[in-house]
């Protein structure tokens, strides 16, 4: 069985600054985010992670994952996750 996570990174060194995304392989993009080759997340490494939901379906995965990131969905990881 394949599962989607949709996960939510914090940054170590800036607690206060969190990247949310989806793959297949968590750990794999962990170290892809640490190694500073995704522009969005490389000023902030370390990363760690702080959720990670796992879902079976891809197309639910994508959006949740675009909830994560709207202004509603932000508000509930924050307080919820």
């Amino acid at each position: 069985m394949v599962f989607y996570y949709v996960y939510i990174l914090q940054s170590i060194n800036y607690p206060n600054k969190y990247y949310s995304g989806h793959t297949e392989n968590l750990n794999d993009r962990l170290k892809y985010h640490n190694l500073g080759r995704c522009k969005y997340t490389s000023k902030y490494i370390p990363w760690k992670i702080k959720t990670a939901i796992a879902f079976t379906n891809r197309g639910k995965a994508l959006k949740f994952e675009r909830y994560l990131k709207s202004q509603s969905g932000r508000a509930f990881a924050k307080k919820r996750l």
